[in-house]
């Protein structure tokens, strides 16, 4: 679930189709996001799972699987 969010959140932010977007896909090298692109994304997904993600956490992804591992974490510890 958490996975289909992200790539919700991502083709809403970035316009791009969601079926192209994998686990190993970079944020910076294959979709083309900065840092605020990345910081967006995250607060869709905070929004639609009501969950807290910190900043120090965001600083740490760098691609759709560690954003997924980022949220499983928010979410055991809310």
């Amino acid at each position: 679930m958490e996975i289909e969010v992200l790539k919700t959140a991502i083709s809403n932010i970035l316009k791009v189709d969601p079926n192209e977007i994998t686990e190993e896909t970079t944020f910076l090298g294959d979709l083309g996001a900065d840092s605020l692109d990345v910081y967006q994304i995250v607060s869709g997904v905070e929004e639609e799972l009501n969950i807290t993600i910190t900043a120090e956490d965001v600083e740490k992804i760098t691609n759709v699987r560690e954003a997924v591992e980022v949220i499983i974490n928010a979410e055991k510890n809310q």
